[in-house]
């Protein structure tokens, strides 16, 4: 059942009244009420007014789900429970924004297609995914305003996360370079035979000493590192005596960097 405007009609049994609210106070005018029974049955619907206020009659007293939504809001259901007086009952509703952006390369600006994005909330929750377009193009709609972190990574880049803070005032845009991540690759080799070495570890040092990466050899011995900076690196393999070589890492692939290892006697 529905239920006049309240500027013209004053509940007088049973039934709920308040006011629609966003976060910042401000009245939702327009804003879609409906009232359930508990078991799913629509008993009355409601349209807010100008000022967000709203009213609505219940066929008895008991307990009753109110559910209220309105455009860029997210929509909000509550249980109420209704007794021979009517029950005041405000409702704040959350606004929803609207994340876009695009992701650029980061030497040239060309746009990035089919670059993952996801959003996180701060509990590391995936809030939303998708891919850019070929103009390097996304958009998420229907985000609660909050701080995000906005995760994205493409082949032949090295990942990136930005933290963004949504608002609830349209559309929030943001801008994302991906810097292009180098590889290394090579095989290691042992003994007098010069043969392929399987299950050999290798690490990946900076300049500073720090470990970058560690991997284990395959069955033929290879190898890889990928995403990384340029600069120098020290590339050390283990299973024989370790030997470290010393690699300089300034083009997309390093390829071929092979290693050999030996006892002192072979």
């Amino acid at each position: 059942m529905s239920a006049a405007p309240a500027e013209q009609y004053e509940l007088a049994g049973c039934g709920v009244h308040g006011t629609v609210r966003g976060a910042d106070g401000t009245g939702l005018p327009h804003a879609a009420l409906t009232l359930i029974s508990m078991s799913g049955r629509q008993l009355g619907r409601s349209t807010a007014h100008r000022n967000g206020s709203y009213i609505l009659e219940a066929p008895q007293p008991g307990s009753y789900v109110l559910i209220v939504a309105a455009g860029r809001h997210k929509p909000r259901a509550s249980t109420v429970v209704l007794g021979d007086e009517p029950l005041s009952h405000d409702v704040v509703l959350s606004a929803t924004s609207g994340l876009a952006g695009q992701v650029r390369d980061a030497a040239d600006a060309r746009p990035v297609a089919d670059a993952m994005v996801v959003v996180t909330d701060e509990r590391g929750e995936a809030l939303a995914t998708g891919k850019t377009d070929q103009r390097g193009d996304f958009g998420f709609e229907g985000l609660v305003t909050g701080a995000f972190t906005l995760a994205v990574n493409a082949p032949g880049y090295r990942p990136t996360a930005r933290p963004v803070e949504v608002d609830g005032h349209g559309v929030t845009r943001i801008r994302i370079e991906l810097a292009a991540g180098a590889q290394v690759q090579g095989t290691v080799r042992a003994g007098a035979r010069n043969e392929p070495l399987p299950d050999a570890r290798v690490t990946l040092v900076d300049a500073a000493g720090a470990v970058i990466a560690t991997s284990t050899t395959g069955e033929d011995g290879a190898y890889a590192f990928t995403d990384l900076d340029g600069g120098d690196y020290s590339v050390v393999a283990g299973g024989y005596p370790p030997v470290a070589t010393t690699l300089h890492v300034d083009g997309p692939v390093v390829e071929g960097f092979d290693i050999e290892l030996r006892h002192p006697d072979e």
